[in-house]
């Protein structure tokens, strides 16, 4: 059977690659694809223990059957979105990843409606340091597909927190600039309070749950950022913490 695998962040640069079709016998699991990669590039054991996997998007540990035509992607801890109409809601809400400069005043008031009393926007900004160095600028990274899924699934669960009205959220991913917005967060709601506590949770969920990983260049050199250390599956209720793999 033939398996699609995906390496992204620092999985990347490990291996060389970011992506391959590989061939594995009938009825394997998770687990046997792991040992692979762990004895093709035994750097990858160093880090195993950080890393988690999803099949077909969904979170996944080493005792999933595979099937031929399945999609495996390595995931480093997330660092926190197709073009620009994916992620779009009926009810206008957005969930979006972007390669270009985010509107964010335009996107806040095509959130907006009458029934609104507040509208809260976060921005994340690329700063020119980090950890005493010198940042001269940032590239992002994104499995895509999956990160719009939860971006989807941190508006659902902010508005059935907060009862806010509407949330959009965007990614911007490729080299980014001293001072430019990575991420915008727009709430909008009949009361701020809840606005600013929905925006509040919205950024901290994103960066726990959601797969984009940033990697931040220095005059000498250039690293990964480091990740929170989970990834969070289905709704949100259950939190899957990066454990041992087979064989590390």
């Amino acid at each position: 059977m033939k398996i699609n695998v995906l390496f992204f962040g620092l999985t990347h640069d490990l291996t060389g690659f970011n992506r391959e079709q590989l061939e594995l016998p009938e009825g394997e699991k998770l687990g046997y694809l792991w040992r692979h990669y762990q004895l093709r590039f035994p750097r990858l054991k160093a880090v195993a223990p950080s890393l988690v996997t999803a099949v077909n998007e969904e979170i996944a540990d080493e005792s999933c059957p595979l099937h031929d035509g399945d999609e495996v992607a390595f995931l480093p801890p997330v660092s926190g979105g197709a073009p620009d109409d994916e992620g779009q809601e009926s009810n206008g809400e957005f969930y979006r990843i972007t390669r270009d400069v985010i509107p964010t005043a335009d996107l806040g008031r095509q959130l907006k409606v009458p029934r609104d009393g507040a509208v809260v926007v976060f921005e994340g900004i690329v700063r020119d340091h980090s950890e005493g160095h010198k940042t001269l600028y940032l590239e992002y990274e994104a499995y895509e597909p999956m990160a719009i899924l939860k971006m989807q699934e941190i508006g659902r669960e902010a508005k059935q927190k907060f009862g806010v009205d509407r949330v959009g959220i965007i990614h911007r991913l490729g080299r980014l600039e001293i001072g430019e917005t990575s991420v915008a967060i727009i709430v909008t709601s009949a009361h701020r309070h809840a606005a600013f506590e929905a925006c509040h949770y919205a950024i901290d969920r994103l960066k726990q749950t959601v797969p984009i990983w940033k990697k931040e260049y220095f005059q000498d050199s250039a690293v990964w950022a480091k990740g929170e250390g989970q990834v969070h599956c289905g709704g949100g209720s259950t939190a899957l913490k990066a454990r041992s793999r087979p064989g590390s």
